[in-house]
């Protein structure tokens, strides 16, 4: 492997992606991509269906979640963050902070997570800065360094030697800029770089879909000049070559698509019931305590 997709969002990401689990296992596998992630917006509904349909095509499955973060100094504009599960303690703790931002902290119906959950709740995860929607990118972007530099320290603290600084070139203005300032920082906080592509949809010709379905998730008409234009038809699932052409000047962040992959070995115990495990009082089975709440309740 030279390179893994480690950044896709489906069709269960319900505003913004059109790709579905099977094709993207399928597309993997027929790249020689021995590994995928999934990483829905702020959701894990296709995560064991995924799980399932990649390791059926030979697929190593990486489970993780595009993640909105909370912005305290500008509560509507909230920051991205990516997270990936390396273990099943890790996806356990993946799964506690997505339920917890649903059921806690949504925002104009957003849900998102509080970056202080992760003091507890941040291992066996790994962490990407999600470029330009993300806290560090966003300083970048306006050329406040420090405030990037403390936001990359807050994010390392959180997830030692767990974090990676994204970079991404999917045809969008500012993308080359911020590459630059992205990898320089990087460089002086000693933090590993990793290249990925933000993949919406399957094929390039899908982006015009892609773009019908954004607009019917947000209120708009697809020929109304005025909508927002989020995404390029770059978006798609490029193959190993393509992203080796794009990031020919930058491999080592490439090769960290694989050792991230190679970090991540989730095993999930499927099609066996999950029941949770009831405190019972001092001396007394579960059996015994089943019965005596019955025999309490008639």
């Amino acid at each position: 492997m030279s390179f893994v997709h480690l950044r896709l969002h489906s069709e269960f990401s319900v505003v913004d992606g059109l790709v579905q689990l099977e094709a993207a296992a399928a597309a993997a596998a027929g790249d020689g991509q021995g590994a995928l992630a999934l990483t829905d917006s702020a959701a894990m509904f296709g995560a064991v269906r995924f799980y399932t349909k990649a390791r059926s095509q030979g697929v190593k499955p990486i489970i993780g979640v595009d993640a909105w973060i909370s912005n305290d100094t500008e509560r509507d504009a909230p920051h991205r963050l990516l997270l990936l599960a390396m273990d099943h303690g890790g996806y356990l703790n993946l799964c506690e902070v997505v339920s917890r931002a649903w059921i806690e902290n949504q925002h104009r119906g957003r849900a998102e997570m509080r970056l202080e959950w992760f003091e507890d709740r941040g291992t066996g995860l790994i962490a990407l800065s999600a470029f330009a929607q993300g806290a560090v990118g966003a300083q970048l972007a306006i050329g406040s360094t420090d405030a990037a530099r403390a936001a990359a320290a807050r994010l390392a603290a959180l997830f030692p030697d767990r974090l990676y600084i994204e970079v991404q070139r999917a045809g969008r203005s500012g993308d080359e800029a911020l590459l630059r300032a992205s990898a320089l920082l990087a460089i002086e906080l000693d933090l590993p770089l990793v290249a990925t592509h933000p993949v919406q949809f399957l094929a390039r010709e899908d982006f015009r879909a892609h773009e019908a379905r954004v607009c019917i998730a947000e209120g708009y008409a697809l020929a109304d000049p005025r909508r927002p234009r989020r995404f390029t038809e770059e978006q798609y699932f490029k193959s190993r070559a393509e992203m080796a052409r794009l990031f020919a000047d930058l491999p080592a962040a490439l090769a960290n698509t694989v050792e991230i992959a190679r970090r991540c070995n989730l095993e999930l115990t499927l099609g066996k019931s999950q029941l949770p495990n009831f405190q019972t009082p001092p001396g007394v089975g579960i059996e015994q305590h089943c019965r005596d709440l019955v025999q309490q309740g008639f």
